[in-house]
């Protein structure tokens, strides 16, 4: 046990002399305790890393730590001299056991020394705290040694010195660390950081640095820590739901904190402490306004002999340990800030991928989920859920901050305190019903954010028909009406709310200090004097902090709430059914082995159906047998496809396959990315397979006219496509994968006769490159149907046959037969004897005999197939494609066309802008109310330093009433400047700038041409339309807000500062300085930094958006998983954006505070030296110290909101770039409007006509004219690629001429307005584009016709009868696409779209491409009938027989006009290309 050979004992405080320690204390206590813990910890960490091995060291690093142990060496050495000198000469010290202790620390940290170096990473973070905290101690040690000891005690002092140098030094070196960070190899500083650089967040400034002076790129920022990698964290979140989620509950709170919990938790600790720390500034003001009040009264009392004043070192110590409590506070809260920030972002990144894995698997019932909503639920709600982590823990400080302010304020003033805290009681009723309110109309805004965004998403999927069409004024129409009709209007109450709200909070603090104050008056006997008036003001500010958040605190936690609600409704969806199919994976399948088995099989797309889509259906597929399934429009072949996947619900029977699976949908799917990747879809690249791949299914010619050939990268959804390019990657992709079982739905149907049969041959037929798979091929074609090995007719969702097709043309009864016959007049089925084209000498043919060129493709001869099948048997079944490695995260593609990202400050012209779509006026006096609000404040806290003046002359209370009156009407006045400032801002200002920014943005994206919506993804777009408009509409006015309240306290603060201590405005010039320097380092860092963090953001929008529109793929090839990784690598990417845009936030900080903690220092400084010299009153410093106080928050606040209001003007900057994108030509010209009844006749004139899509590519169409009579059917043929589409495009200027014009009836098209162009003529297009809404909204979006006839176009559109089944007729709803409706059917109700219209020009573009035969035939008859006998029209079509019956064939090759006459003519002409056409599709017999 220690002993104390000091008289004084072990007491903490000497009696002896003023304002010291005893010398036991010091050594047995405060130097001990520090010993006995170093020696703990050293022990603990050597035994944790003696098993550890060494680390591999650089020379200057084995350098460093040979001079660190020889430095310690050394002080060890001295410490034993030290201890053998105090026993041996017995020299009279305080406590012996320190010294003991001192040598055993010693030794510990040479072993801890060596052991850190050598095996960790990092400096030791206990050496680093050890020696710092020993030389406080030992300064406190050496003042009391020399003021209280005699000579025999300087060896020891001298020795202790020789042992802190040397610990001082080896510190120095300790600091350096054990290895330096490689940052080429982006690693994450960090690992190496030591703990003062996680302090100070030093290891951002390389950062920082490089952002002043360069433009910060994706590559310059580290990579993720492990543990916060999406996958983790994915898993992490998966596993914690797994384990709590029971009875299909999903309790997501829960799992979020056992998955993402423990570093809040600790974040918490960190916040307690930091809460008890910002209540102790208040007292040690007090202690110091005491410690000048006691001061002034000795010196006042010294001239008549009274007792001695207290040491004027007390005054300095207390500024001293006011700046030290201010530091630490400032460490400490953003470390706890930085861990909030952590949680947040692994929040939202494990929900995310929840979300995603989610949309996975989603079932079919559920899958009428609009796609905007699953994505608002990634942008907004878990973005909601990660905000909360930020400011979350209020909950918990709050209430904590609030009690301690009470406790210290009943000190203060005693009861009077209370009347303060009933104010608050009855207040916080009040601020829940506000909260109520505002949670309502938070709900239903977002309830309007959803209905406008999958209005967006619309109408950005159908872009192309809008623009066909001429219908953006009604989309225009749609979403204008939600957007200012209900959601402005909602914004502008929940603007008038928020300002009261915020209002109402910052008044409290100040209804409580007047009335505690009156009260106090009234009851207390005991003056009011500064040294109480001011630490209650200042607790009251403090006060301000959590009562301001607890309303923005309460909004949020209420929006969490509801987004969780929103969240756990959606995972509680239900999941396709896991056994709806049973995979069995065999590795060696042998050619006649089973690969599917549906027995007895039942299936619905929706739970609760009646009726189920398919029932009773029996169907095998062996290993190299070929299937056809055939029907009519909506009898279910697709569905039968669906159900193999595993997409439907099986209500009976059992769905076996064995091996792999691919799928080629009838709408091809394509992702935004080259043509090569499309087709590997994340398999291994084999040239030799892939080339065979595009020959086969005839892409190498259009891969030719594409600018990269097949590395082009290809627009969202392949809308750089055509059509049959199109179908045709998509059908490249079942092939490459080489699955066991290939999926084909009706793949032939977009793509021309001749194309279809080469595709056939080289593919799917006998000889193709499948041959040696099961496939199974939905078909409306009966072309091939002799090739294949068994046919299935599929009605009303009933297998009516399956059999050969021998078997069934035997049978009398065969629905198969009848098809066969009732179409076979018409020459379609070529399939029965395979013809050749014996004239095809104008064709030369490649020398491998797979590509015929440069004609329409060429037949495929006897000698090809042969050629073809010698390739076949070399490789008797090809193996199914392995899968590739996912790319790393920074190999990220750069697209069609890069997101547009500004660089540098944002520029003036952006707020200008924003300004003038607000209203300056209303700016103006916001920026009034909000000054004059500072002004009247800074005369409240006056008029109570003269309170307090006055009280301490008197010595009482008496005579107060006015200065009370005063500070009453003064803190009044600021509460109403406050309301009318926040109700200028938000009513005036924000719903205005709101409506014009987006209604811009609007009308310049619908003006925007074609080629933009097929260059930029809708992902990019819809981001603008939901992220940044909700930045613009409540983000960014609630920073302006703040920015400028800021700067006018900033303001007042120097003002007030410099007028009491004019000295101090010497020290505002180095302070500004460096002020400025940390500005621009950090405006220029965190700016970049917030745009990559944007920018990194939308493509995982845009993936999800894309993986959303391709479900049934990615699960037919069994791909979920490699979605999931490319998902989780987009997060990964935006993570690493995301996160050093937070930490620059807490660099700054901490550097601002401490500027915040030096003018404190300052300040106290200032008063103590001003006390000593000329004499203060306390009064004053009071008032300058409580502005002083509030410093350190308001210069946060102040650059935090300037750089989040640059951060938020981001958005607005995006969303201007979108309102100065170029505009097609204008709607309406009113010169040269035509006719009402334009175009009367429907004469078309190309008069030497060329066009190109851009203007860095190659002509499309070369010097085309021709004239094209009234009433005149045109068909028009030709090789994919050989632009038909672009002649229709043409047509409706969707491109415009290179030179040349189209005349219709007179009227040059040119010259006249879009809307007038496009509104009078009318197309059927290839891809049927449906939009969510009624049926009559689909067939007549602008509401013109009545429902007679709509009826009537219905009818002669063969869907009346199927619309009078449904039970609400033409109110019936159409899901988002038109899901609800079989592809046939949608082209039948866009053929029923161009028959209202009546239009005397119509354009047909494969329109009767996925329709079945008996349908087709019934269309044709109506074309061809009266009711289009006076219209013009222009037929593309890949069944020659629906052109055969034109008056005039036009044959288009290569752009230009090859062949323009009657059908009859050119059959005759054996010469000519159509004939060499009509012979492949076998129309023709020779």
């Amino acid at each position: 046990m220690a002993s104390c050979k000091d008289v004084e004992g072990w007491r903490p405080v000497s009696t002896v002399r003023s304002f010291d320690l005893t010398p036991c204390f010091e050594e047995g206590i405060i130097l001990s305790t520090l010993l006995v813990v170093l020696i703990f910890v050293a022990v603990v960490k050597v035994l944790l890393l003696s098993p550890m091995g060494n680390r591999e060291r650089s020379r200057r690093s084995r350098w460093v730590l040979r001079g660190k142990l020889t430095l310690l060496f050394l002080a060890f050495v001295s410490s034993c001299a030290n201890l053998i000198l105090v026993f041996v000469q017995d020299i009279p010290v305080p406590v012996r056991q320190s010294y003991m202790l001192e040598v055993i620390a010693l030794a510990m940290i040479i072993f801890l020394t060596y052991l850190t170096h050598e095996r960790t990473r990092t400096s030791s973070s206990i050496m680093l705290l050890f020696w710092p905290a020993y030389t406080v101690g030992f300064m406190i040690w050496t003042r009391t040694l020399i003021a209280t000891s005699s000579s025999e005690v300087l060896p020891v002092l001298a020795l202790k010195c020789a042992v802190l140098a040397l610990g001082i030094i080896s510190f120095a070196l300790e600091c350096l660390g054990p290895e330096q960070m490689d940052a080429a190899m982006h690693e994450n500083p960090i690992v190496t950081a030591n703990i003062f650089s996680i302090w100070s967040f030093g290891w951002m400034t390389p950062l920082m640095k490089k952002g002043a002076s360069e433009y910060i790129t994706e590559n310059d920022l580290p990579d993720l820590l492990p543990e916060d990698g999406a996958t983790k964290l994915g898993n992490d979140l998966k596993q914690a739901l797994d384990k709590y989620g029971r009875d299909g509950r999903v309790r997501l709170w829960r799992a979020l904190f056992v998955a993402y919990g423990s570093p809040y938790l600790l974040a918490a600790c960190l916040k307690i402490v930091q809460d008890c720390l910002a209540f102790l500034q208040p007292q040690l003001l007090r202690w110091l306004l005491a410690y000048i009040s006691a001061y002034q009264s000795a010196q006042d009392g010294a001239s008549y002999g009274g007792p001695p004043g207290p040491s004027p070192l007390q005054g300095f110590a207390i500024a001293v340990i006011m700046f030290v409590a201010a530091a630490i506070q400032t460490f400490i809260m953003h470390q706890y800030f930085q861990l909030c920030y952590e949680t947040g972002m692994r929040v939202r990144s494990g929900l995310v991928g929840i979300i995603y894995k989610k949309a996975l698997v989603l079932s079919s019932d559920e899958r009428r989920r609009a796609s905007g909503d699953i994505v608002n639920m990634m942008s907004v709600d878990a973005v909601r859920l990660q905000e909360l982590c930020t400011y979350g823990l209020i909950v918990i400080s709050g209430p904590l901050q609030i009690t301690l302010a009470f406790v210290s304020l009943y000190n203060l003033l005693g009861w009077a305190a209370f009347v303060g805290v009933a104010i608050m009681i009855v207040s916080i009723p009040l601020n829940m019903l506000v909260a109520q309110a505002l949670k309502k109309m938070q709900e239903k805004q977002m309830k309007n954010r959803d209905k406008r965004t999958r209005l967006m998403s619309e109408l950005l999927a159908n872009i192309k028909s809008i623009k066909l069409y001429a219908w953006e004024y009604a989309f225009v129409r749609k979403i204008s009406f939600v957007r200012n009709q209900e959601e402005l209007k909602m914004l502008k109450k929940i603007g008038i709310v928020t300002s009261l709200n915020g209002t109402m909070w910052s008044g409290i603090p100040l209804l409580v200090a007047f009335s505690s104050f009156a009260t106090a008056a009234a009851i207390s006997s005991r003056p009011l004097t500064s040294d109480v008036i001011f630490p209650a003001i200042s607790l009251f500010m403090l006060l301000q902090f959590p009562l301001g958040m607890f309303s923005q605190i309460t909004s949020s936690i209420i929006e969490a709430l509801v987004s969780v609600n929103r969240l756990c409704g959606y995972l509680e969806a239900d999941e396709l059914q896991p056994d709806a199919r049973k995979l069995v994976l065999k590795a060696n399948l042998q050619t006649g082995d089973e690969v599917l088995s549906i027995i007895d099989g039942e299936f619905s797309w929706n739970k609760d159906a009646v009726q189920p889509t398919l029932e009773d259906i029996n169907l095998t597929a062996k290993k190299g047998e070929l299937i056809g399934v055939l029907g009519r429009v909506g009898c279910g072949k697709t569905s039968l496809l669906s159900a193999i996947v595993g997409d439907m619900r099986r209500t009976e029977g059992e769905v076996t396959v064995s091996g792999s699976v691919s799928y080629a949908p009838q709408n091809p799917w394509i992702l935004s990315a080259s043509v090569r990747d499309n087709i590997l879809f994340s398999h291994e690249y084999d040239e030799n397979f892939y080339n065979l791949v595009l020959d086969a299914c005839a892409l190498r010619q259009d891969l030719d006219t594409l600018p990269q050939n097949d590395m082009t990268e290809v627009g969202e959804k392949g809308i750089t496509l055509s059509g049959g390019q199109r179908a045709r990657v998509s059908l490249a992709r079942a092939v490459y994968a080489r699955a066991d079982l290939v999926l084909l739905d009706d793949v032939l149907a977009a793509v021309d006769s001749h194309v279809a049969r080469h595709v056939f041959d080289h593919v799917i037929g006998p000889h193709g490159l499948l041959a040696t798979k099961a496939r199974v091929l939905v078909t409306n074609s009966i072309a091939f149907l002799k090739q294949f090995d068994r046919l299935a007719f599929i009605r009303r969702g009933i297998i009516l046959e399956f059999d050969s097709y021998d078997a069934c043309m035997a049978n009398e009864q065969s629905e198969l037969r009848k098809l066969v016959k009732e179409h076979g007049g018409s020459g379609s089925h070529s399939g029965i004897s395979t013809p050749f084209n014996k004239s095809g000498t104008q064709t030369p043919r490649a020398d491998d005999g797979t590509t015929i060129a440069p004609s329409p493709l060429g037949s495929s001869t006897t000698e090809d197939v042969e050629i073809l099948s010698e390739k076949l048997s070399r490789r008797k079944s090809f193996g199914t494609a392995a899968l590739a490695v996912t790319p790393a995260i920074r190999a990220s593609s750069s697209g069609l066309s890069q997101e547009h990202v500004e660089q540098g400050r944002v520029k003036r012209t952006v707020y200008l802008r924003y300004l003038e779509a607000a209203s300056k006026l209303g700016f103006s006096a916001f920026l009034v109310a909000t000054l004059l609000q500072q002004v009247v404040s800074v005369f409240a806290n006056i008029t109570l330093r003269n309170l307090g003046e006055h009280n301490r002359e008197s010595g009482d209370n008496s005579g107060m009433f006015y200065y009370l009156l005063g500070y009453g009407v003064f803190s009044l006045a600021s509460i109403i400047f406050s309301a009318l400032a926040a109700i200028l801002l938000w009513v005036l200002c924000t719903v205005k700038s709101a409506r014009y920014l987006h209604d811009s943005m609007l009308n310049s994206l619908m003006r925007a041409p074609l080629s933009f919506f097929e260059l930029t993804p809708a992902g990019r777009i819809l981001n603008l339309f939901s992220r940044d408009t909700y930045v613009v509409d409540q983000l960014l006015v609630r920073v302006i807000q703040s920015l400028f309240r800021t700067a006018a306290v900033c303001v007042s603060i120097v003002v007030v500062i410099g007028y009491s201590f004019p000295p101090f405005l010497i020290s505002v010039i180095p302070l500004g300085w460096f002020y400025s320097r940390v500005m621009k380092y950090y405006l220029a860092t965190s700016r970049e930094l917030k745009r990559l963090d944007a920018v990194s953001r939308s493509p995982i929008y845009a993936w999800f958006s894309e993986s959303l529109a391709g479900l049934s793929t990615i699960r037919a090839f069994n791909q979920q998983s490699v979605f999931i990784a490319k998902n989780e690598n987009c997060l990964d990417r935006n993570q690493m954006c995301y996160l050093p845009s937070t930490s620059v936030n807490r660099w700054l900080a901490v550097r601002l505070e401490l500027v915040g903690a030096t003018i404190i220092f300052v300040t106290a400084l200032l008063a103590v030296t001003g006390l000593i010299t000329t004499g203060v009153d306390a009064g004053l410093v009071g008032l300058v110290l409580s502005y002083a106080l509030t410093t350190t928050s308001s210069l946060n606040w102040l650059v935090r909101s300037a750089s989040e209001v640059e951060q938020n003007i981001v958005s607005v900057e995006r969303i201007l770039h979108y309102v100065e994108l170029p505009s097609e030509a204008p709607n309406e010209v009113s010169d040269t409007k035509p006719a009402d009844a334009w175009p009367s006749q429907g004469e078309v004139e190309f008069r030497q006509y060329s066009c190109r899509y851009r203007p860095e590519l190659s002509l499309v169409l070369k010097d085309v004219s021709m004239t094209i009579k009234p009433r005149e059917k045109i068909g028009i043929c030709g090789r994919t690629g050989a632009g038909k589409s672009s002649l229709l495009l043409a047509l409706f200027r969707i491109i415009e001429p290179a030179s040349g014009t189209i005349i219709i009836d007179g009227v040059d098209i040119t010259k006249i307005g879009l809307y007038d162009l496009r509104s009078g003529i009318s197309i059927v297009p290839q891809s049927p584009d449906l939009f969510e809404g009624t049926l009559r909204e689909n067939i007549d979006p602008i509401g013109e016709h009545p429902d007679v006839d709509i009826w009537v176009a219905l009818g002669q559109a063969h869907l009346k009868e199927y619309i009078e089944t449904l039970p609400q007729g033409l109110d019936a709803p159409v899901h988002e696409g038109g899901s609800s409706l079989s592809s046939g059917q949608r082209q039948l109700l866009c053929f029923a779209r161009a028959l209202l219209r009546k239009s005397k020009v119509l354009v047909l573009d494969e329109a009767t491409s996925a329709v079945d035969l008996d349908t087709d035939k019934a269309i044709q008859s109506i074309i061809r009938g009266p009711l289009f006998a006076d219209v013009t029209m222009l037929t593309i079509a890949h069944r020659l027989n629906t052109i055969i019956e034109s008056d005039r064939v036009l044959v288009l090759d290569q752009g230009q006009i090859a062949e323009c006459d009657t059908p009859q003519n050119l059959l005759e002409n054996k010469r000519s290309l159509f004939y060499a056409l009509a012979a492949e599709a076998g129309i023709v017999n020779e």
